[in-house]
């Protein structure tokens, strides 16, 4: 119905991969998206060896389809690789760094069979992923929520990136919630796309009820670039919805990290035993997720742009069904008679 060189390469129907979601992407959400014919990825930041195996162990209870799973690359150990090696997934994605830094991380997968995904923010990065011997690149685009590493917009950074690595597998993220995207994502030379913000307003994502809702509610103006959110990463950018405390800080005159109003406050607790973080989370360090219990306004709401194409909640199973049909339907009904 849909089929690119990621579906072959991964054994997958549809070239669709849920984004690795540090915080909401657990094994219900990775097993319903792999489940309807993508490819299902945990966000395994900030767990614990044991925990990997243990939320993994969790997805395969679900479904025996091929499954991902993401690790950010300034938090991730050596212990925790091995322990992941030995997992039954299909791939392992990587972000937030130089691939050719971390050539042991790539052994590692791929002695054990694992594909290595490389999340990448500019044609630089993917250059040099390629030549780390990555075996499929992401282009993420500025749009992106959560965290972003680069600056360019998908609709420039895809067909740079495609120029740059040659005839590699390449997934676009950025900026795409629906079928027309992922069509243009196509047509951009993507073989496929990796989605974050339509996926965390699913049934199955661990997000908190009230983020939810403010997806569905929130718009693409809404979204501020920033790196408010910080504590416990410093520096690193990502794209949030504006909040009663995004309003506060800019009241306050935007100040700098160490003199941000009520730094260092505790609002609230995570309630999960295998995560390494926490169990206290800090103003400008807390995200609104299902386990966290305490002040969600004081949380990051992280929301790419294509939050204004996410109207209502729904399973992860039908968001992939409703982008395969709505992509065919763009390709035949609209592009196909474009050329006649």
């Amino acid at each position: 119905m849909l089929k690119t060189r990621i579906c072959e390469l991964f054994g997958i129907d549809y070239p669709i991969i849920s984004a690795g979601m540090g915080g909401v992407a657990f094994a219900e959400l990775a097993a319903a998206v792999s489940e309807a014919g993508g490819l299902g990825t945990l966000g395994l930041v900030g767990f614990t060896p044991n925990g990997i195996r243990n939320e993994v162990r969790k997805a395969r209870e679900s479904t025996s389809k091929p499954l991902a799973a993401n690790l950010i690359v300034p938090f991730m150990r050596a212990d925790q690789l091995e322990v992941l090696a030995a997992c039954p997934i299909a791939a392992a994605t990587f972000f937030w760094g130089d691939a050719r830094e971390h050539s042991a991380a790539l052994e590692v997968m791929h002695k054990s069979g694992i594909k290595v995904i490389w999340q990448c923010g500019s044609a630089e990065e993917a250059r040099n992923a390629k030549a780390a011997g990555v075996d499929v690149i992401i282009a993420q685009g500025f749009e992106a929520g959560g965290h972003v590493r680069g600056v360019v917009t998908t609709l420039a950074l895809i067909p740079d990136v495609r120029d740059t690595i040659g005839d590699m597998p390449l997934v676009a993220a950025g900026g795409i919630a629906d079928g027309r995207g992922l069509a243009a994502a196509l047509a951009l030379g993507a073989d496929g796309v990796a989605i974050g913000t339509r996926f965390v307003a699913s049934v199955e994502a661990s997000a908190h009820a009230q983020y939810k809702q403010r997806l569905v509610s929130g718009t693409a103006a809404e979204t501020l670039h920033t790196t408010l959110f910080d504590d416990g990463w410093p520096d690193a950018p990502m794209r949030v919805l504006r909040s009663k405390t995004v309003q506060e800080w800019e009241q306050a005159g935007c100040p700098p990290r160490g003199k941000r109003p009520g730094e260092g406050q505790i609002i609230g607790r995570v309630k999960r035993a295998e995560f390494e973080f926490g169990p206290e989370v800090t103003k400008y360090g807390g995200f609104p997720t299902d386990y966290f219990e305490g002040d969600i306004e004081s949380c990051g709401f992280l929301a790419g742009q294509s939050v204004s194409l996410v109207r209502e909640i729904l399973p992860a199973g039908e968001i992939v069904r409703r982008l395969v049909n709505e992509a065919v339907e763009v390709i035949d009904q609209r592009l196909k008679q474009l050329t006649h």
